[in-house]
């Protein structure tokens, strides 16, 4: 890629993220059991996208925002930051995982039909470089790899905006039934 493409995707990414924000500016919090009701996992995760249901507090606790979705692929944005540093100076591997955790849970949310709901029994993390504050941007990436009545799987990448990729992940979720509201 050249410099100016590089360029491109940063300048687009940074729209995408000002614009997620933008939607979700004071929506901090859990949707209820109420709101989610009669909706796939694709239509939560577009209204949580839209500004709809409120923004998890741990998007603004770790600065990683929900950029896109569509059925079986959700992406997330974050920025590292000083606060995220380890010892080291690099940004600190929970971080990654938080992301990647994120993008290939909610790419398995995305996936659920009416009902039907999941939680994760075990992520892989592999980090494969680290993250400097000169990294402006990474986006974790995840995709559905196998949605069944009872385990799901996902895979995702933490990629930056020039492609270096900095993480890869695998998970698989437990599917299960949405118990009534009582």
């Amino acid at each position: 890629m050249t410099v100016e493409e590089t360029q491109e995707i940063l300048k687009r990414w940074q729209d995408d993220e000002a614009a997620a924000r933008q939607r979700l500016v004071g929506t901090r919090g859990v949707a209820t059991r109420d709101q989610m009701a009669g909706l796939t996992g694709l239509q939560q995760m577009e209204k949580l996208l839209q500004g709809e249901f409120p923004a998890s507090p741990i998007s603004e606790t770790m600065d990683f925002a929900l950029v896109h979705v569509e059925f079986g692929r959700a992406v997330f944005q974050g920025k590292p930051s000083s606060k995220l540093l380890n010892p080291l100076g690099t940004v600190h591997g929970g971080w990654y995982a938080t992301l990647l955790d994120s993008a290939v849970g909610c790419a398995v949310h995305t996936a659920m039909p009416v009902g039907r709901a999941y939680t994760t029994l075990e992520l892989k993390l592999n980090i494969v470089r680290s993250i400097s504050l000169k990294v402006p941007l990474v986006r974790a990436e995840g995709y559905t790899v196998h949605v069944g009545k009872q385990v799901a799987t996902a895979e995702g990448r933490l990629v930056g905006h020039d492609g270096t990729l900095y993480a890869h992940a695998s998970t698989t979720c437990l599917v299960f039934e949405v118990p009534p509201a009582k």
